[in-house]
């Protein structure tokens, strides 16, 4: 994290953003502008069947993190293609309403540009959200205390 215009801006790359814990450990400490880089092939191998909801589930990930955490998301992706992989671009700038702003058409060279209301985050944060008043981490351990999935009926 760092400060930038009078704000708290983030940074994660790639994998990071389809992980909910990253947005919200950013929202947690008041970050109001995510910026990620990621470089995402078409074609998955491990699980060809998903091929045709890539963008799908690009956006989803990223327009539920801008929206569960009130803050504005850029998301810059490589597009076309490189060493004989199909990237799927679809660069976006999401809102903290989790409305996507504006978006590459294209797997060319494109430039996207949108105003970011950064005021609308400290709305977010203190009336939507109000994570002081709403959150209860005492029933989240499970999330930080293991890596993969914990059966509810194999814990002693």
């Amino acid at each position: 994290m760092f400060q930038a215009y009078d704000s708290v801006v983030g940074m994660c790359i790639c994998n990071d953003r389809r992980w909910p814990e990253t947005y919200r450990v950013m929202g947690m400490q008041g970050v109001e502008l995510i910026m990620l880089g990621y470089n995402t092939p078409r074609y998955f191998a491990p699980a060809p069947d998903l091929n045709r909801m890539a963008d799908f589930h690009n956006h989803l990930v990223l327009q539920a993190g801008a929206y569960q955490n009130g803050s504005w998301v850029v998301a810059v992706a490589k597009a076309g293609e490189e060493e004989g992989c199909d990237l799927i671009g679809e660069s976006c700038i999401v809102a903290p309403t989790g409305e996507i702003v504006t978006q590459c058409q294209t797997l060319g060279d494109e430039l996207i540009v949108a105003n970011c209301d950064l005021d609308l985050c400290t709305m977010l944060h203190t009336k939507r959200w109000d994570f002081a008043g709403n959150r209860e981490p005492e029933h989240y351990g499970l999330i930080t205390g293991s890596k993969g999935v914990v059966s509810p009926f194999d814990q002693s």
